[in-house]
């Protein structure tokens, strides 16, 4: 069974490139009965990844050493269980996207082999692991255009020893890369030999972590482990808003770096103004150095980013259907990678090339043919899938079910229409606060995976390929 595992890993080795290969398929374990492959990853994140990127040419390698057709597999993707964890693996190497998954890992998920911190702190109390926070993205990967030149070009300043930019805001909507931009400072410190000490996580990460310290009454060793770093890269600051301790202990922090010349970067949905719920004298430290909000990619940006994640899917984008696709799709990445995903699975399965025709079959799925959703699209949708009327989403009632579809309403009126925030809650009887509540609540559950995270997101997918929102343009000042 393990010999046949061998085999299927040795054939993906020389069909990935080597970096995904290390990454996704290296660490994973795997059992097989019959025609049934189990594969065992260290979290549910690397699982679902795994599964959605890689699944066909898994299918396919497990096709050949199984000897039988791909469509006659049963693949099987799961997070290891605590034991499974704590026996010994080849060289684990996933780890979670998120800051806050990758420092909150247990020592169970850390190779034994890792070496002692050189220089970079995660941030924790013990007993925490030893191992630096592990960075999946790099400049090299991050395409670049007149949508986010300047955040990347003040991103680049922070990581030199000798750099102008000390402290950097970086803004946009959802799955436009401030994630990106923010691990590949951490990357590029990590591997600069600068010697930088580096916290990196988010901002709701942040405040579980002094709340721990708080039950733990360590909150001095908590404040003394912060104050050690050179860098700080926090992650959604707009989930510190409403939390009065939190935001006097991040004061003290970014004040502490600022003086003794230290560098930040701190990403948020909203812009430092729009944060009405946050301490003025924070916002006026977090907006002390460049505010760079990041726009959607310009379509010469689209083709190029179709084209890296076809390389990195091992699928060959014909020039043709990457400027099909970058016309059509003008969301986030997020939704080009999809489209993508979707696009090589299709002609993997059909056993075919990937083709225009194809391509448009597989864009009705994401984008509607020149439609201009607008307010009325979305509320539409909205009370049809929570099952809910205009008046009560007008209504103060804080039922679970309106609650949610307000909030629903708020961060899709954000991402795909041109209202500012006032206008968004005008339009619901709601203030401008309201509405960052609203959507900053809902962006937790989605980051938290949570029940209630993901039937928010199946049905944001829902709404959005039905209203065709993701053909819709953004507001200038998300």
């Amino acid at each position: 069974m393990q010999e046949q595992w061998q085999k299927i890993r040795k054939i993906l080795e020389n069909l990935m490139e080597a970096g995904p290969y290390k990454v996704w398929v290296a660490p994973v374990q795997a059992t097989i009965e019959g025609r049934t492959l189990r594969l065992s990853t260290v979290s549910a994140f690397a699982a679902r990844r795994l599964r959605e990127q890689f699944e066909p040419l898994i299918r396919e390698a497990a096709a050949v050493v199984l000897e039988c057709e791909p469509s006659a597999l049963t693949l099987e993707f799961a997070a290891q269980t605590a034991a499974a964890k704590a026996a010994p693996a080849p060289a684990p190497s996933v780890e979670d996207g998120s800051a806050a998954q990758a420092l909150a890992a247990p020592v169970a998920d850390m190779p034994a082999a890792m070496p002692a911190q050189q220089g970079l702190l995660p941030l924790g109390l013990a007993p925490m692991p030893k191992a630096r926070p592990r960075f999946r993205f790099s400049f090299d990967d991050f395409v670049v255009g007149s949508s986010n030149e300047m955040a990347v070009a003040a991103a680049r300043d922070v990581c030199k020893a000798d750099g102008f930019v000390e402290t950097l805001f970086v803004s946009s909507a959802p799955g436009l890369g401030k994630t990106h931009l923010a691990q590949a400072v951490g990357l590029t410190l990590q591997q600069g030999g600068e010697g930088a000490r580096v916290g990196y996580l988010t901002a709701e990460e942040l405040t579980s972590r002094f709340v721990q310290a708080v039950r733990q009454r360590d909150v001095e060793s908590f404040r003394e482990q912060m104050h050690q770093w050179d860098v700080l890269l926090l992650e959604d600051v707009h989930f510190l808003q409403g939390k009065e301790k939190i935001q006097e202990m991040v004061l003290n922090l970014v004040k502490s770096l600022q003086s003794r010349g230290g560098r930040a970067i701190f990403t948020s949905t909203f812009t430092p103004r729009e944060l009405s719920r946050l301490d003025s004298q924070l916002v006026s430290h977090l907006s002390a150095g460049i505010l760079a909000p990041m726009e959607r990619p310009t379509q010469e940006m689209r083709r190029e980013i179709l084209q890296r994640k076809a390389r990195s899917f091992q699928v060959m984008l014909p020039d043709e259907v990457g400027e099909l696709l970058a016309g059509r799709l003008n969301g986030d990445i997020r939704q080009l990678e999809a489209c993508l995903n979707n696009l090589a699975f299709k002609a993997r399965l059909l056993h075919k090339r990937i083709s225009p025709e194809m391509a448009l079959e597989v864009l009705q799925q994401f984008a509607g043919a020149e439609t201009v959703p607008d307010w009325d699209d979305i509320v539409a949708l909205v009370c049809k899938i929570y099952g809910l009327s205009l008046r009560q989403l007008e209504s103060r009632s804080r039922r679970q079910e309106c609650v949610m579809g307000r909030n629903t309403i708020f961060y899709l009126a954000r991402k795909h229409t041109d209202l500012s925030l006032a206008e968004i809650g005008d339009r619901l009887n709601r203030t401008h606060s309201s509405v960052i509540k609203g959507i900053t609540s809902l962006e937790r559950e989605l980051a938290r995976e949570s029940s209630k995270g993901r039937q928010i997101a199946r049905a944001l997918d829902l709404i959005e390929r039905n209203a065709g929102l993701n053909a819709a343009p953004r507001a200038a000042s998300a």
